[in-house]
Parts: structure tokens; sequence; C-alpha cells
């Protein structure tokens, strides 16, 4: 024990603190080699790099881009390998073929999720996302069933997106073509959760809208951070951590607000206006689930589970619609030529409609390179279910699986320029639309984003509605050059660094 805590510390210090001499650590680490004696040839587990004691591989690790450090590594291990975060086995996948291979054809043994100390805190197990078992296929069946009855993916959806279209669109002509941060494109997307969520939307000026907003971006930066990552891989440092504890209290913030909603929906059950929200929804699930024994749909779940929408469903598509602004200012032509295609496609003064995609190919093809080129979301773990085979190797139950999305989406086998922006990408020799296979933006198997095609109809409505109306240039003094697309603020997700932009309204 004193060797594990000294040299755990030890390594603490020189990654996050002050440096401290190599000598002593080499020294402490020689000390505890007998300690943590190899087992991967034993378990059949896939190759890797050795693994020092106590700290496994995380001094191969880019804490804030683990999903370039995998890149790097597959290069030299292949596309199925082993990686040790500290004392925890966890097995990497990566590129289409063996990502495809693993939560396509054996979706049942890649199905669960692992036990994440921080996730675990939060949702004790409850939930949507980090669910294993009945309980999750419970939630996932009654969710995606009461996400459709509400009209996600549906005209009726269209309706919502289009009236807050509206709205986004007057707060933007508010700044008369002065600069403002591309974060305000975050209200829009947000407000569309929350509709589905609550079943109202807030004025942009709300107190309580800005308040969760502002709770939503705190935990998504906590999430990323790389104290975070430290209690994860080491919860008995714990005591001597705060970035958890910060996360935990601002997660609780959003439970009051949550709670509220649901004893709303409780009170105005019995008001004849019907089912508007998934928070109506699992109030009169709760109704009739009431006296049978030991039933799924208790109270922690319920909160789980609209917790996890409210965080998974704001950042995602609020983010990428960030990313949607930066690139159009960085690619003018390709700005200019999406809004050409709608000039023509669209007749003077309407919208355009999700029916409009088929008309609308380079758009298209314009909004999924963005969603590729960006890599929002490089991974989310899945568990082993069962003691499974795969590829030649013995993966035991709950072991941990790491399928990097960013290593299909940057597929060299798959993607003709993977590393550019290109949308080419996604269109035929004769300028028409294709789906590609290697596409998995919203992951694939039976974990894959139960919201894609609200997503999916969200970012074309939003997107062309606002290039019907606005042209995006950088600020006075700036150049499509000094827009910088390398250096994502890592947080949950990959965002672009704060920047600003000017709408230039059209004629």
């Amino acid at each position: 024990i004193v060797i594990t805590i000294t040299i755990t510390m030890a390594w603490l210090s020189a990654f996050l603190f002050h440096p401290v001499p190599i000598c002593l650590l080499c020294a402490l680490l020689a000390l505890a080699s007998f300690c943590l004696p190899s087992r991967r040839a034993a378990l059949g587990l896939p190759p890797g790099p050795t693994p020092l004691p106590i700290i496994g591989n995380l001094h191969l690790l880019d804490f804030r881009r683990q999903d370039k450090t995998i890149l790097k590594l597959a290069k030299k291990y292949g596309p199925v390998f082993t990686l040790y975060f500290g004392f925890q086995k966890v097995v990497v996948l990566t590129g289409y073929e063996a990502v495809k291979d693993a939560l396509v054809n054996f979706a049942e043994e890649f199905v669960d999720r692992p036990v994440i100390p921080i996730f675990q805190q939060i949702q004790g197990g409850n939930g949507i996302f980090f669910s294993t078992g009945e309980l999750w296929r419970a939630t996932r069946r009654f969710s995606a069933s009461s996400m459709r009855n509400l009209g996600m993916g549906k005209a009726r959806m269209e309706e919502h997106i289009r009236e807050e279209l509206g709205f986004l669109v007057e707060d933007i002509k508010s700044f008369k073509g002065e600069a403002f941060s591309i974060r305000n494109f975050n209200l829009a997307p947000t407000n569309i959760t929350f509709v589905l969520l609550f079943g109202e939307r807030f004025d942009y000026k709300d107190p309580m809208f800005l308040t969760l907003l502002q709770l939503i971006d705190d935990v998504m930066c906590l999430l990323g951070s790389p104290f975070l990552h430290i209690f994860n891989f080491y919860p008995f440092l714990g005591i001597f951590l705060k970035a958890h504890k910060k996360l935990l209290k601002k997660v609780e913030d959003i439970r009051v607000i949550i709670r509220d909603y649901v004893e709303k929906s409780r009170q105005e059950g019995g008001n004849g206006k019907g089912l508007r929200s998934y928070t109506d929804a699992w109030v009169s699930k709760q109704k009739e689930e009431m006296g049978k024994k030991d039933h799924l749909f208790h109270e922690d779940n319920v909160i789980a589970s609209i917790l996890d929408l409210v965080m998974a469903g704001t950042e995602t598509a609020a983010t990428t619609m960030q990313w949607v602004v930066l690139l159009m200012m960085k690619y003018p032509k390709i700005q200019k030529k999406v809004q050409e295609e709608i000039r023509q496609a669209v007749k003077p003064g309407s919208w355009v409609t999700y029916e409009d995609q088929k008309r609308l190919p380079y758009t298209n093809a314009v909004i999924h390179e963005v969603q590729r080129f960006i890599t929002l979301l490089p991974h989310i773990p899945r568990a082993t279910s069962v003691d499974t085979h795969f590829r030649g190797y013995f993966l035991p139950k709950g072991t941990m699986i790491i399928p990097s999305l960013t290593s299909v989406l940057l597929d060299k086998s798959q993607w003709e320029t993977p590393d550019q922006f290109n949308p080419n990408h996604f269109l035929d020799a004769d300028g028409n639309f294709v789906k590609r296979d290697a596409f998995v933006t919203f992951s694939l198997g039976r974990r894959n984003c139960m919201g894609e095609n609200l997503a999916k109809m969200e970012l074309f409505l939003f997107v062309t509605g606002l290039l019907q109306k606005f042209t995006f240039r950088p600020p006075p003094g700036l150049t499509e050059m000094d827009l910088d697309l390398n250096v994502p603020e890592t947080t949950f997700t990959l965002r672009p660094v704060p920047q600003m932009t000017c709408a230039v309204p059209q004629d």
C-alpha cells in the first residue's frame, strides 16, 4: 500500500504540479516492478505497450486528446490493442472494420457499460447511458417509444425547430452585423431539447435558462478535466482532488431543477392536456407501475434518465452548430456554394424543409462532413457483457472496451482525404449525395444514439435556415487564415476554442 501511494503521488506530482527528480521516480518504479507482473499473455489479451507498475500506460496518454494518443498507438499495435489506465485494463478498437465488427457483429457481447467512478457517483447505475442489464433495456425502450410519441424526427418536431429558428434569427439580427460569440448558437438547439424534455421553451434571457446553460457548460468542462480522469483511474485519491466534488455539486443543482419539473408534471397530470413532454411520460409510467414489486421506473431512474438527456441533448447539437459556423467562416467558397444551391432549390421567401434534403445534395454533404471532420465525441466506453472471444483474443466479462469513433471518422481506408474538410466525401461523380457506412458520428449497434433522427433534423433545418438569412464572416481584422481549427477545447466533447463571428444579412 505504501509503495502504491508513494509511486502514484510521485507520478501525479510530476504530471500535474511540479517536476520531481527523474531518478527518484525511476527508482520507485523499479522497486515496485515485481508487484505488478504482466498477465496479458495468460489472459490472451491483445498486444499493447508494456504497462508500468501502478500507472500502467498513463504516461503515454495526452489527457486532453486521448483520441490522438489512440491513433498514434494503433499505428504500432494494430486495430485491437490493450492499454492500462492505472490498474484498469482497457481494450481499444480502432478503424472501421474492428469497430463495426465489435458493435454490430458482436452487439450483445459489447453492449454493457463499465463502472466509471464519476458516473457511478452521479447516476448510481441508473439512467439511459451508464445503466446495464434489464434496467438499461427497459429504460431505453421506454425512452425511445416516448420520444417517438412526442414527435421526435416528425413533422410536429419540425414545426418546433422552425419556430425556434425564427427566435435565433432575431437574436442574431440584434447584433446588427457586429461581432458576437459563436457560443450564441447553443441557444436554439438547447431549447429544442427542453421542449422535448419539459414541454416548454425558454426566452433566451430567462434567468432559469441562463442558469441551466451555465451549469451544463460547467459540468461538461469538468468532465474533460485531467484531474477528473485521475479520479476515475484512482478513486481512492478522491480525498486529495477537487474536480469531482465540484462536478457533483453542479450536477445536484441541475437535479434540483429537474425535480421541480417532475413535481410540476405530477401536479398537472389531471389537467386534460395529455402528455406534452418526456417528463410527463415518465410520471405517467410511474403511475402505471405503482404497486408493482421491483419495478424499474423508480424516482432515481426518472431523474437520472432526464439528466442524461439534458446533458447529451444540449451539448452535442449545440457544439456542432458552433463548428458549422466556424467552418463556414473558414471556407467561404463552400459557404457560398451552399447558399447558391439553396437559392436555386427553394423559392424566395420560403424556409427550407426537411424534405428538401433530396434537392440539396451539396448542402447535405457539407452538414455530414462537418460532423465527420470535427469528431465531436471521440468515444464512449463499452464493456463486455460475457466472456468473449474476439479476433483471436479472450476478453473476460466486464473488460472495458474503447471503440474509437475518431479512428473510424478519420480512417484512411474509408475516406479519401480524412484529415481535410472535404464535402466531396459524401458526393458521387454526378454530385449526388451518398451515404457512407463509416459515418459513425452517432455510434453503432445496440447503444447507438437514441436522438439521431432529431439531431439530423435540427442540424439540417438550423444550418440551412441560418445560411438563407446570413453570411458568416470573421470579425474585422481577422481573415480565414486566422481561424484555428486545430486546438479544440476539450470538454466531454471536442469544442472549438471560443471565437467570434459576424453575421451579414443576405439580400
